[in-house]
């Protein structure tokens, strides 16, 4: 017999009493109209009664009954079903036993019509239990009993008693117990044996298809974006959503509502109202309403709150009786409310408490701030419209550089929108200083500086460490962004000094504060001339920079590259250009915002390198104009490789016309003073080969500092065009092989002395010249300088193999046997790295850049720069020219 074939019988009396049983308690509901079928639950409950146990637990309204009579009204299950529908009234132990035995009698079970319910309400004889559990294992099939609403019992002896008779029942019983929350009974055992189905809150929320299913069937059309906003507002929530759907039927604009509406809805406010909140103890709705100002809360910020000193026995309570508050994740340390029951509670609290609300944000903020949870102690003191609250936060946890470095747009700067332009306290005036600064508006940040100072010394507050170090940093930044490097030098010294005594648990979290007082600084040694001290700290910046600032390391890895291409440090240049740009490339910069300075620095290297087409495409890939505001390190860089460029091409005048290029629009940062000194030595050079030697003089004289090594090397280029060989060899020779001379320049004098002495006739000091030359030129593969003058020093190498040979390696070429069979062999300087050889093996196999990355588990931008790479190194412009030289040099 089942569930749908129950007969009625006629009201039958109690023994018990005079009161007759409810004949509505044995009847399976019957399904509403808009029932949605859920067969992926359907078939774990028949798989559940196959078992003794099988539970359905879940929240007021997430369709738990909906689902149970709905399977067992199809049949479905096979075994006779016996239901009985559980209200508070049946608490009592002879209420509850004479219905489990009516409907056990109306499922078929043939029991004993002298097998009657207990005498009193408090008791059940054991005999009692012993006659029962033996009429049941007396039957010829199993019989499922449906217990639908086992919460509203109380105590546990009904359930030690129920699962006597479970276990004495030769498996001919079979438990549904349908719930909002665990029934008392030992659950563990039987899960512990795979003898327990389990169907739970997370099982019974609508998955995407079934909700979209419930609103066809009440005719509303969504969008899928607008079914899933819909889905995460309502959790699955089975009651939200048909609530929704009633509310969305026959509306033309249900697109619109489904942004709109909330758990204040006029009927979803009821439903928990009626479910929920009502059946609470006045102190434990309290506890809902005060809490709902918080999104996920542990039992400890549920106390700092609210007072409470028993917030976590609550919420394991509250969590047990699936009242809308759940754990968050697997373990109960954090929990939650529904989204919709928090919109109501927060509603309640508006109506019921609205002065209270500021004073529960501040001790939120307050618990959060100790916690050191610094956004979310910002949003709850902003919610408390605290500014004071908010911006102190952020100065005692040395945050202000996630505000210089994020600004409006990250998670802090965004709680301080509605921030008043007109500072309350030193902290505020600070905070407002940061954020303006973030959007470089340097004049809103001096004022906000201003003010702060202002206020600092009219206040009678002790000195504090940290407000200190928020004002010294910020002033470091605006002092480099209004290009004031001596401001910039001052204070970083000073906030270095403040940053020291900082406790190393806060430096630790906030290294953006070092990182970017270390930028600044290394940007002005620079800029100022000071190029060994700046290397040194762009080093410590680059190192220092944590996650979060990969903006300023990109720079000062950009920054770095130049002085290192400037020093003649070709492959340290490369690496770090290499560095940013795969940085870069993981941060996912949109092409505007791509390290320029990176880009140049490779053509650097490839010029130097004298590999021309390479340095075209890098040159093509800087273009300065993107720079704003303009910064006249990369104007004077692109203006340098560029007039390089032209020269090798043979453009002299056009050369000599580039260098005039290197300026930056008004208002842009100055170039470096060693880059604009290589813009002069450039010129000079330019007007050597050009006949010019006089002017190019003249160019020299204005250097600030005319006699040193770089000059002096250059003005002996000059003389030698000038007809004076003797006083050229006087001014390079010092220089040649000088200690501490950086290899361009020591490059460049060993030339002028080959050059001096194959002019005057001396072949043996041109070869030994230029064997130094060669030497020096080796390390770093130098071929430009050399290339320039080659024409002239190409007749020293007449009948000197060696000097020959040394030529050859450094041009790249191979052997002499084996360059005559393939031409364009070339001799690897710097081999390719373990990754690279993969991406080359890939490209070999001519697979499309995505598939390469999906092979190695790397992103697609990863694989161009690996790209980028082997082509450089492989001296090749094209990836099918990389292959060909790769396999000639069996790198394949």
């Amino acid at each position: 017999m089942t569930a749908e074939l129950v007969v009625p019988a006629p009201l039958t009396s109690r023994t018990t009493g005079s009161d007759p049983l409810l004949q509505s308690k044995f009847a399976v509901p019957e399904p509403p109209r808009f029932l949605v079928a859920r067969p992926r639950l359907a078939e774990r409950l028949a798989r559940g009664v196959r078992e003794p146990v099988t539970l359905v637990v879940g929240p007021a309204g997430s369709g738990k009954t909906q689902l149970v009579s709905a399977w067992a009204g199809t049949g479905a299950p096979g075994y006779p079903i016996a239901w009985i529908t559980l209200e508070e009234e049946d608490r009592q132990a002879d209420s509850f036993w004479a219905y489990v035995l009516e409907t056990l009698r109306r499922a078929g079970v043939a029991v004993s019509p002298s097998l009657a319910a207990p005498a009193t309400a408090t008791s059940v004889d054991r005999s009692f239990l012993v006659r029962l559990a033996a009429a049941l294992s007396e039957q010829p099939a199993p019989v499922v009993l449906v217990l639908d609403g086992v919460s509203n019992l109380s105590g546990q002896q009904w359930a030690t008693d129920l699962e006597f008779v479970l276990r004495h029942a030769a498996q001919m019983l079979r438990l549904v117990l349908v719930g909002r929350w665990d029934p008392p009974m030992p659950l563990h055992r039987y899960r512990l044996a795979g003898r327990l189905e389990e169907v739970r809150s997370q099982d019974l929320a609508f998955t995407s298809d079934e909700t979209a299913e419930l609103l066809t069937l009440h005719r509303v059309t969504l969008s899928r974006d607008a079914l899933a906003s819909l889905l995460q507002h309502t959790e699955g929530w089975a009651a939200g959503l048909r609530l929704f759907a009633m509310a969305l039927e026959e509306r033309g604009d249900a697109e619109t509502m489904v942004a709109t509406i909330t758990g204040t809805e006029a009927t979803i406010a009821e439903y928990f109202v009626d479910e929920v909140l009502r059946i609470q103890p006045p102190h434990v709705r309290t506890f809902l309403l005060e809490t709902s100002i918080l999104d996920t809360f542990t039992p400890d910020l549920a106390e700092a709150v609210t007072g409470r000193g028993d917030s976590h026995w609550l919420l394991a309570a509250l969590c047990r009786q699936n009242a809308f508050v759940q754990p968050v994740g697997d373990s109960p340390a954090a929990y939650r409310c529904h989204r919709l029951f928090a919109e109501l509670l927060q509603a309640q609290l508006v109506r019921e408490a609205r002065d209270r609300i500021p004073e529960l944000h501040r001790r939120a903020a307050g618990w959060f701030a100790a916690a050191r949870q610094t956004v979310e102690a910002v949003g709850h003191a902003v919610a408390a419209a605290d500014w004071h609250l908010a911006a102190t936060v952020v100065v005692e946890d040395y945050a202000v550089g996630r505000l210089l470095l994020d600004g409006p747009a990250g998670r802090l700067g965004e709680l301080f929108t509605g921030l008043p332009d007109e500072a309350g306290s030193a902290e505020t005036a600070v905070v407002a200083a940061a954020l303006a600064l973030s959007t470089r508006d340097a004049a809103a940040c001096a004022r906000h500086l201003d003010r702060a100072d202002q206020l600092m010394l009219g206040s009678d507050a002790d000195y504090r460490p940290s407000l200190a170090v928020a004002q010294l940093v910020t002033g470091v930044v605006l002092a480099r962004l209004r290009d004031d490097g001596a401001g910039v030098l001052h204070s970083a010294a000073a906030a270095e000094e403040l940053l020291a005594q900082v406790p190393a648990d806060r430096l630790d979290r906030h290294q953006e504060l070092r990182v970017l007082v270390l930028g600044a600084k290394g940007d002005v040694q620079s800029r100022t001339g000071e190029v060994d001290a700046a290397a040194v700290t762009l080093t410590e910046t680059a190192n220092a920079a944590t996650p979060g600032c990969e903006r300023v390391r990109i720079d000062a890895l950009a920054h770095l590259a130049l002085i290192e291409a400037h020093r003649g440090r070709l492959r340290h240049a490369e690496r770090l250009a290499d560095q940013a740009t795969d940085l870069a490339d993981r941060c996912g910069l949109e092409p505007a915002s791509r390290p320029v300075g990176a880009e140049l620095a490779l053509a650097w290297v490839a010029m130097e390198r004298y590999d021309i087409d390479t340095a075209g495409r890098h040159l093509r890939a800087a273009d300065p104009r993107r720079i704003r505001p303009a910064d006249g390190m990369i104007h004077a860089a692109f203006a340098l490789i560029r007039s390089r460029r032209l020269q090798a091409r043979g453009e002299l005048r056009s050369a000599l016309v580039a260098l005039d290029d290197s300026a930056p629009a008004p208002g842009g940062l100055p170039a470096p003073a060693w880059l604009v000194r290589q813009l002069t030595l450039a010129q000079a050079r330019l007007l050597i080969v050009m006949g010019r030697p006089e002017p190019a003089m003249t160019v020299l004289g204005k250097l600030a500092d005319p006699d040193a090594q770089d000059a002096s090397v250059v003005r002996a280029a000059a003389l030698v065009a000038a007809g004076d060989p003797a006083a050229a060899r006087l001014l390079a020779m010092p220089v040649a092989g000088a200690a501490g001379v950086a290899s361009p320049v020591n490059l460049e004098a060993w030339l002028v002395l080959a050059t001096v002495a194959a002019r005057v006739g001396d072949v043996d000091d041109a070869r030994a010249a230029l064997r130094h030359a060669l030497r020096t030129a080796m390390p770093e593969s130098q071929r430009r300088a050399v290339q320039q003058v080659w024409a002239e020093l190409r007749r020293v190498l007449r009948d000197d193999d060696e000097l020959a040979a040394q030529y050859r390696q450094l041009q790249g070429s191979a052997p002499a046997d084996r360059a005559r069979t393939d031409p364009d062999t070339i001799l690897v300087f710097e081999a390719l790295s373990k990754r690279e050889t993969e991406v080359l093996q890939g490209m070999a196999a001519m697979l499309p850049t995505e598939e390469i990355a999906a092979s190695l588990y790397v992103s697609v931008n990863t694989v161009k720069t690996h790209v980028r790479s082997i082509l450089r190194k492989l001296s090749a412009s094209r990836r099918n020219e990389a292959v060909r030289r790769a396999r000639s040099l069996g790198l394949l």
